[in-house]
């Protein structure tokens, strides 16, 4: 087993908040980064992890490992109920457009048809619906997901690029309640992974 180690400054993070002031110019620690070889071995350090009480963690592999995801306990995802409520918004707000308009706006007696026709309405309501669906997807997902971001801690690391092709990574964040740099170091490599790095922000 080998081990990358990515200098750091020698002290925890956040070290320079105590006495009540951080230097800019010191580097910070975003976390320690296991890589794994197979997808098993990612998904039983990260149940490993989970049950040692760590929280503020986060798996990556090059395609979606079910197990690893329940390790995490990740939640069902948000989109659907966001979706559902933006497609309802435009479906509502696209049939009362057209309400006003034919009924109070701009009432027109069209071949002897009542205004509040609600059939011809229907084309539009279901066009609005699919319009507002697809936009609050998109931006709710950019939200959820913290985008715009142009660059991540973890492509500081050199080893982190093969996580899109044939490398599994667990990474432990310093914003973890139980983070401690040297007792999380030895408690991955307790796991038996090819590399623990440590990134820095």
């Amino acid at each position: 087993m080998s081990t990358t180690v990515t200098p750091g400054t020698g002290h925890e993070p956040g070290h320079a908040h105590e006495h009540g002031h951080a230097d800019p110019t010191v580097p910070v620690t975003y976390g320690l980064l296991a890589e794994f070889e197979t997808a098993d071995e990612m998904s039983h350090a990260t149940a490993k992890a989970t049950a040692a009480g760590y929280t503020h963690m986060d798996a990556y592999s090059p395609y979606p490992v079910g197990e690893a995801a329940d390790a995490l306990n990740f939640p069902k995802s948000e989109m659907g109920p966001i979706m559902f409520i933006g497609g309802l918004t435009g479906a509502c707000a696209g049939f009362t457009m057209q309400y006003w308009a034919n009924t109070w706006g701009y009432s027109l007696n069209i071949g002897g048809r009542p205004y509040f026709s609600w059939p011809s309405f229907v084309p539009i309501t279901f066009e609005m619906m699919v319009l507002t669906t697809a936009l609050t997807g998109l931006f709710g997902f950019m939200a959820l997901c913290g985008l715009p971001r142009y660059n991540h801690p973890l492509f500081n690391s050199t080893a982190f690029d093969r996580a899109t092709r044939d490398r599994f990574f667990l990474c432990v964040e310093a914003t973890d309640p139980k983070f401690d740099l040297a007792a999380t170091r030895a408690f991955l490599n307790d796991l038996h992974p090819l590399s623990v790095e440590e990134v820095m922000e």
